[in-house]
């Protein structure tokens, strides 16, 4: 491993840095007219500006060699150009105009950052739309996005589920680095907030090659905030209230930017009752949050990092049965007290044709649950102190990313890296849910990108090693190669094909291998299997794409075929009244797509009509159905985007989402029946004292319909989702 780092640095330092200045024009193609405040962003190096009143722009202090320059104005087609520095030529760059909107930048995968010029398919989101459409936290948020849903335990607990794959198969990325936070249990969820994440970004399928073990469902990738463009400051605090919890978050940000140095912060608070059925408060699915997100960064010439710290500290209750009503805020027993820090690093060094990145990163999850049976009475506690944990475990967790993008060669941009973790889980509570153990994971990789004149490739392999030493004296290795490889093509006008064929791997998780134990809300006791080998998978997807000015339709199909797919069963025996419920192994298949369009008819632009529908079915290879298979659904959207001279960035939608009979159920579900549910919005921005101030209103589940999830894991006892929720929110930006 220390051969192959020090290859790569030796390959970097043999460029030199040197510093350049780019200007140029931005011109309305139709018109020829220029264009004033127009966004220009450098995306790899992650420096901009806006064009004056004249559309001119002039950027100083850029590293020498290739780079992509990112284009973006409302009401305009976002356009990329490549360009070489050091140049003496002034840049004239013309745009389209569109109704559709801004292309956003695409941080999961390398290369290209426009999801227009990817191999690779990309969901991308951002945060403010899923608040726009009443997401009361990021995991509710999430299912916004098309093929991804989450298994809830009530409203604080959320797991992304990527087309039927969930929980350790399903990788989540923040700050540059893979989120570890014990996501092997079934009510443990992302320990993340929202705020301060500008967008989310959904790989769909085996992501193995550029990020290893664990990523054979699929990447969620969350992009934190931008700090502030060079020689700038920005304020904004602003909250929001939900009627249904009588809850609230808050949140206030500063961040400033001079010409080398760069500083952010946010701080946050949520806290929510237990939530409103139309017959019923459920009893403890209380919760409370705090948070606090921190960056600087350094910029000179050829080289820029940034650090990057998020402390989040949330108190969770944990659902049982209905039992209390009231709209206290302090969770009842049972109940999970978790801290979570995140360190992270980002630096690149620029040379005259090539660049080297390294991301570093830590992680330190503290995770405390409190039981019943260690208090006498169901009361609220405000003090952790009087109390001992149940269950208290650790885990620290370091990681590295260090990737060397070659000097581009013909049509050839290649990409050579190495990524490793080392982590460390221990127990101090009195039940152990699994044993101390040590997980090194290393792998190293390539992968390239080839230009053609009517399609582009995109290729690669990899190699992992994860070694699992446990407590007892056990030692578990496991090896994996794999590979991916995509093309994308024009196969008309303006239609555009993408196939992709990726391998992915999961090694398995300490829970599965070592269980042995009652699991607290599962009512089970679990027995891991020490023999289990690695889930290893292999994906087709296909995703075909029609855009214009004025319409979009898309259709993406996939088949991922997984080999000795892990699963518990029964076996038939009891222990502690609870059943015995065994890890085994089974080959499996999921298939299902997406399809869906996008009409915003001239000559009515701000008229936009949205449609799309999502299927996935998972299966065993004796013919049985997987657990926690999202049931198919379809959403369809009326939104009206306008602007006047009191309001900007006005719009109005409603929203119906069908959600079918669930009746493809494992073993040991039952059927689910389907529902629809209505919701509905508005908002936009207004002056107030000189500055500007953002509103929203929305609410969901208008009709207060009463449900149950297929993938709510209080379905069991019959618990029904939330009922009625209307949302007002208020940002002021300084």
């Amino acid at each position: 491993m220390r051969i192959v780092l020090n290859t790569l640095l030796l390959l970097a330092f043999t460029n030199l840095f040197s510093q350049n200045k780019v200007a140029g024009t931005v011109i309305d193609a139709n018109t020829n007219q220029h264009l004033p405040y127009a966004n220009i962003y450098f995306s790899e190096i992650e420096k901009g500006t806006f064009t004056n009143e004249s559309g001119h722009f002039s950027i100083e202090n850029l590293p020498s060699g290739n780079h992509k320059i990112l284009v973006s104005l409302l009401g305009y087609e976002t356009k990329s150009v490549n360009i070489t520095l050091p140049t003496s030529t002034k840049l004239t760059i013309y745009l389209t105009a569109s109704a559709i909107e801004m292309e956003a930048v695409i941080v999961s995968t390398p290369f290209h950052k426009l999801q227009s010029e990817n191999v690779m398919k990309v969901e991308q989101e951002t945060v403010a739309n899923m608040k726009v459409s009443g997401a009361v936290n990021l995991a509710d948020g999430i299912t916004n996005i098309a093929g991804v849903e989450s298994v809830t335990t009530g409203l604080s607990i959320g797991k992304p589920v990527i087309r039927g794959l969930s929980s350790n198969r399903v990788l989540v990325y923040t700050q540059g680095i893979r989120l570890e936070n014990q996501q092997f249990g079934d009510e443990h969820g992302l320990g993340i907030s929202d705020s301060g994440i500008e967008s989310i970004e959904v790989i769909k399928g085996p992501a193995s090659l550029l990020y290893g073990s664990d990523a054979l469902g699929g990447v969620l990738y969350l992009n934190p905030e931008k700090f502030a463009l060079n020689n700038s400051s920005h304020t904004d605090f602003g909250g929001n209230y939900f009627s249904n919890t009588q809850g609230f978050n808050t949140n206030v940000g500063y961040k400033t930017s001079g010409d080398h140095f760069k500083f952010l912060f946010r701080v946050s608070l949520a806290e929510h009752a237990d939530y409103k059925t139309n017959s019923y408060r459920v009893t403890n699915t209380r919760f409370s949050e705090q948070d606090f997100k921190a960056g600087i960064g350094y910029q000179k010439e050829g080289f820029k990092t940034e650090f990057r710290y998020n402390v989040n500290s949330s108190k969770l209750g944990i659902p049982e049965e209905i039992g209390e009503q009231s709209t206290n805020k302090a969770p009842l027993l049972p109940y999970q007290n978790i801290t979570n820090h995140i360190f992270s690093s980002k630096s690149s060094l620029f040379f005259e044709k090539s660049r080297l990145d390294i991301n570093l990163g830590y992680i330190y999850n503290d995770r405390k649950e409190f039981e019943e049976h260690h208090h006498d009475d169901e009361i609220e506690h405000e003090d952790d102190e009087v109390l001992e944990a149940a269950l208290h475990m650790k885990l620290k967790t370091a990681n590295y990313d260090v990737k060397y993008n070659l000097p581009t060669f013909g049509k050839f941009e290649t990409i050579v890296g190495v990524q490793g973790m080392n982590q460390v889980n221990s127990n101090y509570g009195e039940e152990a849910l699994i044993p101390n153990a040590t997980t090194n994971d290393w792998g190293m990789l390539a992968t390239s990108h080839i230009h053609f004149d009517n399609a582009d490739i995109q290729l690669g392999a990899r190699f992992d090693n994860r070694t699992i030493d446990i407590a007892s004296g056990l030692r578990k290795s496991f090896n994996s190669f794999n590979g991916a490889l995509g093309l994308k093509t024009d196969i008309a006008k303006n239609v555009t094909a993408r196939i992709n064929l990726a391998s992915g791997f999961r090694a398995p998780n300490l829970s599965e291998l070592t269980s042995d134990g009652s699991h607290e809300g599962t009512n089970r006791y679990e027995i891991g299997n020490i023999d289990l080998k690695s889930e290893q998978n292999f994906q087709t997807d296909i995703a075909l794409e029609y855009k214009n000015k004025h319409i979009e339709f898309f259709a993406n199909g996939f088949y991922n075929a997984i080999n000795n797919y892990i699963f518990l069963s029964p076996n038939g025996n009891t222990i502690d009244d609870n059943p015995v419920f065994v890890y085994l192994q089974d080959d499996a298949n999921l298939y299902g797509g997406e399809v869906g369009f996008h009409l915003h008819p001239h000559p009515l632009d701000l008229l936009h009509i949205e449609s799309s529908f999502e299927t996935v079915t998972g299966k065993q290879a004796n013919a049985g159905y997987l657990p926690l298979i999202p049931a198919n659904s379809l959403t369809n959207i009326l939104r009206i985007e306008f602007e006047k001279p009191w309001l900007k960035k006005g719009y109005s939608f409603i929203k119906l989402t069908s959600t079918f009979n669930q009746t493809k159920v494992s073993a040991f579900e039952t059927h689910t029946a389907g529902y629809s549910l209505w919701s509905a919005g508005l908002g936009g921005s207004f002056s107030l004292f000189k500055n500007e101030a953002t509103f929203t209103l929305s609410g969901t589940n208008l009709t207060n319909k009463t449900y149950i999830s297929h993938l709510s894991r209080l379905k069991p006892d019959g618990i029904f989702n939330m009922g009625t929720n209307v949302m007002l929110g208020l940002t002021y930006s300084l």
